[in-house]
């Protein structure tokens, strides 16, 4: 499918994206960027008869701020590459909120499948270096026979309130005023119900009564599928545990509209384009039910 005149393909490089302006930077089959990348080239599916792949730039020709930025939380960094013109290569945090839900869509599963190749290089069965399947969504072992497939991890992100109060935290290293929901990976044997209260109580120590399910969206940093969830709080005194995160504060209606508008002198909105964002805004609203 790689090899038919109408394939088109998303440029990406370390996890970032190329993009041109707001939206996600497609090339034809003969255009000269695709001389400089990777021989995989993952099939990322079809949109309007237009088939899709991402493919992996091995050079850039300009960095744009010091290296130190790269593979940071929030990259502000931008590249470019000699043959797209004035495309830049974005961090995908940063873009996410300008994007089409096909652009995204798209950016997402690139980011996914190829962070995935770059870290399963190698059979979980017997230590063999694996070798991409042609579509790029499988890996398959010549010395045990083993296939492998990519990897989804759950988690979930939670909208715990107590009375007219949510419950907000924020991790070490993020950026300074950054708060968001709690969350946390879904451990074997789990549901998502039984996560959400072990996560709230092993990070805060407040305990949760009633949870809900409410939306999903996929996050590849690297690879997981966020479960958003509300829960009702039955204690309110937060004890942190510091490993787990760096605070935690209840945070009332009133002072989220603040938030919101940019104007709480502690804490940042929320990005758009995240599940958080899409949980707290409806909250907020009252929209959740």
């Amino acid at each position: 499918m790689a090899r038919q005149p109408e394939a088109q393909f998303i440029l990406t490089w370390r996890g970032k994206v190329m993009m041109d302006g707001d939206r996600v930077l497609r090339v034809g089959r003969d255009h000269p960027a695709l001389q400089d990348v990777t021989p995989l080239r993952p099939f990322l599916g079809m949109a309007d008869r237009i088939p899709y792949f991402a493919a992996e730039l091995t050079q850039i020709a300009e960095q744009d701020s010091d290296a130190l930025t790269l593979d940071t939380f929030l990259d502000p960094s931008h590249q470019r590459h000699a043959a797209t013109g004035d495309a830049l290569l974005t961090e995908l945090r940063a873009a996410m909120m300008r994007l089409s839900p096909l652009d995204a869509e798209l950016a997402a599963t690139a980011k996914a499948v190829l962070g995935w190749h770059h870290t399963h290089r190698f059979c979980a069965r017997c230590g063999v270096e694996s070798r991409p399947s042609p579509g790029g969504w499988q890996r398959n072992c010549d010395a045990c026979g083993g296939h492998h497939f990519p990897r989804t991890d759950p988690v979930v992100i939670m909208l715990i309130t107590h009375g007219n109060s949510l419950l907000l935290g924020r991790s070490p290293g993020w950026p300074e005023g950054m708060y968001s929901l709690l969350a946390g990976f879904v451990e074997p044997g789990e549901t998502l119900e039984a996560a959400v209260r072990r996560e709230v109580k092993e990070e805060t120590n407040i305990d949760v009564g009633p949870v809900r399910y409410l939306a999903s969206q996929p996050w590849p940093f690297p690879s997981s599928l966020m479960f958003g969830c509300a829960g009702e709080a039955t204690s309110s005194a937060i004890t942190i545990d510091p490993v787990e995160i760096e605070d935690a504060l209840w945070v009332t209606r009133e002072e989220m509209l603040a938030v919101f508008a940019g104007q709480h002198p502690q804490i940042l909105p929320a990005r758009k384009g995240a599940i958080a964002h899409f949980l707290m805004e409806n909250w907020l609203s009252d929209r959740l039910e």
